[in-house]
């Protein structure tokens, strides 16, 4: 009975895709998981790894939460700061997820969601997962959406419509189970950005919405699921025998919206809209604010009370790519706006004053525990850089402008105002130390 409270329920992937269910006791070591897992997936263990967050488990396990994931990969493959991507399924090892409970071994049937990273979630994103159980009850199949380079799909309530998107971690570009062909990855490999692996871009699209406090800018709900359906992609024949397949990815409530911001020039949004765009992305490093991921939405109820320009509601998406774990070139398609040039209010200057990188951190650490403290300590650095800038009355264009590297005279990139600011702080800590 002792041993039965100590129960918790983990998930196990490899770094091609399969993921295993299973049940451990904290008195569990990470040798007889191993065998566990190795008599299941029938893979050799031998020379494995098994990976949490930044931490690479030795021998004791009872750190691991419930829910926790962990990465089983190749031991020349897993470093000290190396930290687990999303699971995902795979090929014939396990794609239905089994889930290990004791003696047997059997299909989880714990419904077509189950949340596993970002918790606190907000009632209207589980109304959203139970409408969308709904629809899958009824019969209504989730819709492939068309364009992009990884596998999404829209979900549905019972009526039809759509109210969710869901990208599963190992459909990513690059990433194993890629639909469009477009792999060669292994997750938690290097992926399109150098400091953004691969099977990982679901994880950062919670973070933004976590770190989006008060809905300032409007980022869509979003969590972290373990979603189960027949029509998510496997690169292999299997695919194609109508099983269920349980993947990890990013759920996201669909908003509707009129346009995108790249169907239409900058000069209807208005100010306040562009800077809490702008106000995110520098907070969240983002290294693809394109106009293809601002949704544009207009406001008939405001219309009727204010002029046209300030009924134009801007919907940021697609923040797969933020957080790095280095400094890169960012890139801010609202840099050059003019919006970005006008002061901050006191409305925006407010909310920058009380926002607590320390405790955003320690929020991130406690509801993405598989987000890397690199990716943790770029949004300490980039809201604290935040803070200085508007208290020294930069607006956002100069904001975005220091974080942005540019080409000198013979064409080559140097260094943005940030990266040398953290170079001289990095050598005067050396200097310290080295004098301590």
């Amino acid at each position: 009975k002792k041993q039965q409270g100590w129960r918790r329920r983990i998930f196990v992937q490899t770094d091609n895709g399969s993921v295993l269910g299973m049940e451990v006791h904290r008195s569990d070591k990470v040798q007889s998981i191993k065998k566990k897992i190795q008599a299941v997936l029938r893979i050799s263990t031998e020379n494995s790894d098994l990976s949490f967050g930044d931490h690479v488990l030795e021998d004791d396990v009872s750190e691991l939460r419930c829910d926790s994931p962990v990465l089983l990969a190749r031991s020349s493959t897993i470093h000290r700061s190396f930290s687990t991507p999303c699971l995902c399924p795979s090929k014939k090892e396990s794609n239905a997820a089994i889930f290990l409970g004791g003696e047997e071994e059997e299909e989880d049937s714990r419904g077509p969601f189950e949340i596993v990273g970002g918790w606190s979630c907000c009632a209207r994103i589980k109304r959203l997962i139970q409408e969308s159980c709904a629809g899958i009850e009824r019969g209504v199949e989730p819709l492939p959406a068309q364009g992009g380079l990884g596998g999404a799909y829209y979900f549905r309530d019972r009526h039809g419509k759509k109210i969710a998107i869901v990208k599963p971690a190992d459909e990513e570009p690059l990433a194993p189970n890629n639909p469009r062909g477009f792999v060669g990855r292994r997750l938690g490999q290097a992926g399109l950005s150098r400091s953004i692996r691969v099977g990982e871009t679901g994880i950062r699209e919670v973070a933004a919405y976590l770190l989006d406090h008060g809905h300032f800018a409007q980022v869509p709900a979003t969590v972290l699921v373990k979603a189960v359906h027949p029509i998510f992609h496997i690169n292999s024949a299997w695919s194609r025998s109508g099983s269920k397949l349980a993947k990890i990815g990013s759920f996201q409530e669909f908003v509707e919206h009129d346009y995108e911001a790249s169907e239409c020039g900058c000069s209807r949004f208005p100010a306040s809209a562009v800077h809490r765009v702008g106000i995110l992305d520098v907070r969240l490093f983002n290294t693809d604010r394109h106009a293809g991921n601002i949704l544009v939405r207009h406001n008939t109820a405001a219309a009727a009370t204010t002029n046209m320009c300030n009924s134009v509601e801007l919907i940021p998406i697609d923040h797969g790519l933020c957080l790095p774990e280095s400094i890169e070139d960012p890139y801010f398609e609202w840099l050059h706006w003019p919006q970005a040039s006008f002061p901050f209010s006191e409305e925006e200057l407010d909310y920058i004053r009380v926002l607590d990188p320390a405790k955003d951190a320690d929020m991130l650490r406690k509801q993405l525990p598989m987000l890397k403290e690199a990716c943790i300590r770029m949004m300490i650095l980039c809201t604290s850089f935040l803070k200085r800038a508007a208290e020294a009355g930069l607006c956002l264009a100069e904001v975005g402008s220091m974080m942005s590297r540019e080409l000198d005279d013979s064409g080559e990139t140097c260094s943005s105002e940030l990266e040398k600011m953290c170079t001289v702080a990095r050598d005067q800590a050396a200097q310290e130390s080295a004098l301590a």
